[in-house]
C-alpha cells in the first residue's frame, strides 16, 4: 500500500515536471481553464459533476471518488494565441509613427493530469498538477505601446493532493491543500528624451511559493445525474524579486523589491444528466474573484518605500458553459460545447499588457476506449473574443509620463488538447453510490 501512495504522489510531480514549458493564458485575465481534454470537449461545462473525468479535480476534488481502483489521467493542451494592437489617434504623436505590435501571442504547450486512488469503499486519496495561471504577451520590441509593455511573462505550478470520503450513496466531499508557485517578469520601454525608436528597457521580475486549499461536494441523487460543486481558495504570494533600470540616475528605482499578490478564488458549479442510456447533457459556471488582486505594490526591501506599482483592478470573472455527450458506439463517444465568459478586464481596466475581452468558446471532443484500461481522449476548441479599445495615459490607472496610448486590440485562440486515461489493476472494492459515467 505504501509503495502504491508513493507511486500516486510521483505520477503527479512527473506530470508536473513537464509544466516548465507552459506560457499563454485562455481564461480571463491570466487564468488558464485547460486542465482536462475531456472536459475542454464540452467546453467545460458539468466539469464540477466529474465531466472531466478524474482531471474534474481542478474544479472539484470530490471527483476524485468518482472513479473505483487507481486511474490516472495525463493531459497535454497546445494553446495557440493571437492578437494585435493597432495604435488609434489620440496616441502621443511622437510614439505613433512607430506603428502596431505585430502579433502578441505566442504558442504554448500546457500539461497537466490528475490522479486517484480508492483506499477502501469509502475513502479516496489523490492528486492533481497543473497550472492555473499563466501569460505570456510579446509585441515587437519597438512600437507605438513600448512604454506601456515590451514583453510580459507569468509562470505557475501547483500541487493539490486531495482525500475524498464517500459520506452515503449519493454524497461524497474531498478537500486538500493547494501548493502553488507563482512567477512573473514584466518588462517595458524607459521614456527618455531620445530617439523612442531606440529607448533601453526596464524589467520588473519575481517569484514566490504560497499555499491555499480546495474542497467540494459531488451528489449523485439518482442513477444518471450528477451534481458538483467545488472551491479554490485565494493564495496569497510574497513575491520577492528586483527591478532593473538602464541608467545611474534612476538606480534609485531599482535593487531588490518585494509585493504582495493575492491570486483569485475560484467558485465552480456543474450539472450532467442522462437524457438517455448513451447521452447526456451537462452546464457549468464559475465564478473567478479577481477583484482580489487591486493595485499591486512594488516596495523597495533596502529603504522599505514603494517604487513602483502594478495597477491591475480587475474585476470579477464569470463562465457559463452548456455542453453534451454521446456514445456513438461502446468504444467511442463524441463531445461538444460552448461557453461564454464575461472577463475580469474591460476598457477601464485594460493595458497593452493584457488585452483581454469577453469571448466564446466553441469546442468539439471524443474519447476512444482502446482497452479495459485504456482510454484516449482529443480535443479541439475557437475562442472568439471581443475587440478591445484600449486607452492609457492621462486619467488613466496605466499612466507613464501622461504619454498617451490609444489602440484596439483584436485576437482569437485554437487549442488542440490530447491525453489518456490508463486504470491499474483491479477496482479496491464496489463504491456504494451509482457509476453514471461510461467514459
Amino acid at each position: 500500500m505504501a509503495g502504491r501512495i508513493r507511486s500516486i504522489a510521483l505520477a503527479g510531480v512527473a506530470s508536473a515536471m513537464v509544466v516548465g514549458g507552459i506560457d499563454g493564458a485562455s481564461a480571463g485575465a491570466f487564468g488558464i481553464r485547460e486542465q482536462s481534454t475531456q472536459a475542454q470537449g464540452e467546453a467545460f461545462a458539468g466539469a464540477a459533476a466529474g465531466s472531466g473525468g478524474v482531471s474534474s479535480m481542478f474544479w472539484n476534488p470530490a471527483a476524485v471518488t468518482m472513479r473505483l481502483g487507481w486511474v490516472t489521467e495525463q493531459n497535454l493542451t497546445f494553446i495557440g494565441l493571437s492578437g494585435r494592437i493597432t495604435p488609434q489617434a489620440g496616441t502621443n504623436p511622437v510614439f505613433l509613427p512607430l506603428g502596431g505590435s505585430s502579433d502578441i501571442g505566442q504558442g504554448a504547450v500546457l500539461p497537466s493530469g490528475a490522479t486517484s486512488y480508492q483506499l477502501s469503499d469509502r475513502v479516496w486519496i489523490g492528486i492533481q498538477t497543473g497550472a492555473p495561471f499563466g501569460l505570456v504577451t510579446k509585441p515587437r520590441n519597438v512600437w507605438a505601446g513600448e512604454v506601456y509593455g515590451r514583453s510580459n511573462r507569468i509562470f505557475t505550478l501547483a500541487f493539490n493532493p486531495v482525500i475524498g470520503f464517500k459520506v452515503n450513496e449519493w454524497l461524497s466531499v474531498a478537500a486538500g491543500p493547494n501548493i502553488e508557485y507563482f512567477r512573473l517578469t514584466l518588462r517595458q520601454a524607459v521614456p527618455l528624451p531620445i530617439n523612442p525608436a531606440a529607448l533601453p528597457s526596464s524589467f520588473l521580475k519575481g517569484d514566490s511559493w504560497g499555499v491555499g486549499f480546495t474542497a467540494g461536494a459531488l451528489v449523485t441523487p439518482w442513477e444518471g445525474t450528477a451534481f458538483g460543486i467545488g472551491y479554490r481558495s485565494s493564495v496569497h504570494h510574497d513575491i520577492e524579486g528586483s527591478i532593473g533600470v538602464p541608467l545611474l540616475a534612476l538606480a534609485p528605482l531599482g535593487g531588490q523589491v518585494t509585493a504582495n499578490l493575492n491570486t483569485p478564488e475560484k467558485l465552480s458549479v456543474g450539472l450532467t444528466q442522462a437524457v438517455s442510456p448513451v447521452a447526456r447533457v451537462s452546464l457549468g459556471f464559475e465564478w473567478d474573484n479577481w477583484t482580489r488582486l487591486g493595485t499591486i505594490g512594488i516596495v523597495s526591501k533596502t529603504r522599505g518605500v514603494p517604487v513602483s506599482f502594478l495597477p491591475l483592478n480587475y474585476k470579477d470573472g464569470f463562465t457559463y458553459s452548456i455542453g453534451g455527450e454521446y456514445d456513438w458506439s461502446p468504444a467511442l463517444t463524441l463531445r461538444a460545447g460552448v461557453a461564454y465568459e464575461e472577463s475580469p478586464i474591460d476598457f477601464s481596466n485594460r493595458s497593452v499588457r493584457l488585452p483581454d475581452n469577453d469571448r466564446v468558446n466553441v469546442s468539439v471532443g471524443a474519447s476512444y476506449r482502446w482497452s479495459e484500461k485504456l482510454t484516449l481522449n482529443v480535443a479541439y476548441s475557437h475562442l472568439f473574443l471581443d475587440k478591445a479599445r484600449i486607452l492609457s495615459g492621462v486619467g488613466r490607472d496605466y499612466n507613464v509620463q501622461n504619454i498617451a496610448f490609444a489602440g484596439v486590440a483584436d485576437g482569437s485562440a485554437d487549442l488542440v488538447s490530447v491525453g489518456f486515461r490508463y486504470v491499474f489493476g483491479e477496482p479496491a472494492a464496489a463504491a456504494p453510490a451509482p457509476v453514471i459515467r461510461k467514459f
